[in-house]
């Protein structure tokens, strides 16, 4: 009787290991698909040619596994949005913060202007009898004003104060014009100086009236006839002890640098002997920029006060004094037209 055999359970062949693709001092991370955890496997910068498995590995039923892979490249890239997009959430941080000061700063100087008000109201009778044209009583209230509404959010420093002339001297201030502030920072000087303002400004409530009150000179700026008249009283209120403040460049600077100068003040000056006082102003334009008076950024403002100017050539006394202007505006770093 021949022997049984019986046949041996078949044993799988053993699945050959891939080799790995040679190291680099570059990684990546590689997801297996199909997998039950992530692999990580090192790579070069270029992918390795594929080998194909053997005849052992595809009869235990090997499946290529799909992989993922996510260079230096992508993470770079996405650290750099990340720091983007900090920074774009701390500019507006900081436009916010600018915004609220904005707003406190016009709660300050209305609240304070009601009050102040209500001083130069009871005043003014006795001011129109005795002092008419330089009304020193109004301006040292608005001096007041001012110092209260700024000291609260921006430093203040002054150079040359020595260079101004007293109240009783009447005297033609020329300034450089950036921005609203700019008002406030000159207010704060204590010369009983009379501002051109346009019209418009007279009818807000509070502070048009103030101004009517210290006697600023209003202005129709396309009315031809407006600025002969203005003009013509600012020639009166100089011959009568008033000093009165001009921004020769007509308005605030949109980029910050220094404009053209027009030479009405400078006629005013020459046809009254009156003395040119030049003053630079820095910083208010940072501050507060010109057409975004809704924002108050942090910061200081400088004002300095220089020589005064006399002459009797209305050109040539403008060229002297927007040379200082400049010369200082440029020492400062800042631009001229």
């Amino acid at each position: 009787m021949g022997t049984l055999l019986r046949p041996r359970p078949a044993v799988p062949a053993p699945v050959p290991r891939l080799p790995a693709s040679p190291t680099s001092s570059s990684s990546a991370h590689v997801v297996a698909g199909g997998g039950c955890g992530v692999e990580r496997r090192p790579h070069r910068g270029v992918s390795t040619a594929f080998r194909r498995p053997g005849p052992h590995a595809l009869a235990a039923g090997w499946r290529p596994r799909d992989t993922v892979v996510r260079s230096d490249f992508a993470a770079g890239g996405a650290a750099a949005a990340a720091a983007a997009g900090d920074s774009t959430q701390a500019l507006s941080d900081l436009q916010v913060i600018s915004r609220v000061r904005g707003v406190c700063f016009y709660a300050v100087t209305a609240v304070a202007a009601i009050f102040l008000f209500v001083a130069m109201v009871v005043v003014h009778p006795l001011v129109l009898l005795f002092d008419r044209y330089r009304r020193r009583a109004q301006h040292y209230i608005a001096k007041i004003w001012a110092t209260l509404t700024i000291s609260m959010f921006y430093k203040l420093e002054v150079e040359g104060i020595e260079n101004l002339p007293p109240n009783s001297n009447p005297a033609v201030y020329v300034a450089n014009h950036q921005s609203f502030l700019d008002i406030y920072t000159l207010l704060t000087l204590g010369r009983c100086f009379k501002f051109i303002s346009k019209t418009s400004i007279f009818m807000f409530p509070i502070i048009g009236w103030a101004m009517y009150l210290l006697g600023v000179i209003p202005l129709r700026r396309m009315d031809s006839r407006s600025q002969l008249d203005c003009l013509k009283r600012c020639v009166d209120l100089v011959k009568k002890g008033a000093s009165v403040f001009f921004f020769p460049e007509g308005t605030r600077s949109k980029d910050g640098k220094l404009g053209v100068f027009k030479r009405g003040a400078f006629s005013v000056a020459t046809r009254t002997g009156a003395p040119v006082i030049p003053i630079t102003l820095l910083g208010t334009g940072e501050l507060m920029p010109a057409g975004m008076e809704d924002i108050l950024n942090s910061g200081s403002v400088k004002v300095i006060i220089h020589h005064p100017i006399e002459g009797n050539d209305a050109e040539k006394l403008c060229s002297e004094a927007r040379k200082v202007i400049a010369d200082t505006l440029i020492l400062h770093g800042y631009g001229v037209h």
